[in-house]
């Protein structure tokens, strides 16, 4: 079994990984990334040897479109998508989603994500946990790992853990990032599913922006810290009685501060903004604050 990494250089390099999984028989696909960029996925297939129409298996860590937005191709070229089995729902009728994207990234969706197309139930496989995907002679775990999505997998690949957004953002080894936007965000059930994949003892971690990390002790436990700094650091703003727009400014210089100290260089930075804009990140923290942390106000008689 060969895992292949393809940059679909969403922007800058090293910001949006695709990665094959070549097995003795079968190929699979794990994250198409966005349509995009499709053009630079099917090239990266060409530089392997492989073509479009040679992947029968699609797995897609979650709905989001920077992880599965050029997944209909696959599937209009026969392809079998797998997905979360609260997922696919939004893949077979993306309007849903198209729509909760336009309201962020407005004029720019077309720009960012291309073009996304329903992929007929028919073409979609919903995964539930521990479920076991066959792929040639490799079996290839989905494991349900909830927190950034409530629609997120975490697939392990003979010991390899591919972990989408749930297991961080970590660009050239800089510093792991946890990636929060609106709407479901869940610490506890995001800190829950950090400690499942560190349970399942993984010899490698693979998120999805970018790369493989073996230092993996170290890079949940940063994980892990991150997100609790985050987390904690928008509550504190909020208590204090601070808007969006305000929050928003003070974390991106927050967040860039905090990189520069820990030695990153600019253009490595300017990469994270490209894999998590800064700014999206606090959306969904004020959600999660308003709707799990934050008891309204108790109503007078």
């Amino acid at each position: 079994m060969l895992i292949h990494t393809i940059d679909l250089n969403f922007y800058t390099a090293e910001t949006i990984a695709a990665y094959l999984i070549e097995t003795d028989s079968e190929l699979a696909l794990i994250e198409t990334g966005p349509d995009s960029v499709y053009k630079n996925l099917v090239e990266g297939l060409k530089s392997l040897g492989f073509s479009v129409g040679d992947i029968q298996k699609v797995l897609v860590t979650h709905v989001h479109l920077d992880h599965a937005g050029a997944a209909w191709r696959f599937a209009e070229n026969g392809a079998t998508i797998y997905v979360h089995y609260n997922g696919a729902k939004h893949l077979s009728d993306p309007s849903k989603l198209l729509s909760s994207a336009a309201k962020i990234y407005k004029e720019r969706m077309d720009e960012l994500w291309g073009t996304v197309k329903a992929i007929p139930e028919a073409k979609l496989h919903p995964t539930f946990d521990g479920e076991d995907i066959s792929v040639g002679d490799t079996k290839i775990i989905a494991v349900d790992t909830q927190g950034h999505a409530s629609h997120h997998n975490t697939y392990f690949v003979e010991g390899s853990a591919f972990t989408g957004d749930v297991g961080g953002v970590r660009i050239k080894n800089g510093t792991v990032l946890p990636p929060t936007p609106a709407p479901d965000i869940n610490v506890e059930l995001w800190l829950r599913s950090i400690e499942k994949i560190r349970n399942l003892n993984p010899s490698a971690i693979y998120p999805t922006h970018f790369g493989k990390s073996v230092d993996i002790t170290k890079y949940l436990d940063e994980l892990k810290v991150r997100l609790f700094d985050w987390t904690e650091w928008v509550g504190d703003r909020l208590r204090e009685g601070k808007d969006e727009t305000r929050i928003v400014s003070e974390f991106e210089g927050y967040v860039t501060r905090r990189l520069e100290e820990a030695g990153v260089r600019t253009e490595t930075i300017n990469a994270y903004k490209n894999a998590i804009p800064f700014w999206m990140n606090v959306p969904g923290l004020i959600r999660y604050w308003q709707k799990y942390r934050m008891q309204p106000a108790a109503s007078g008689h």
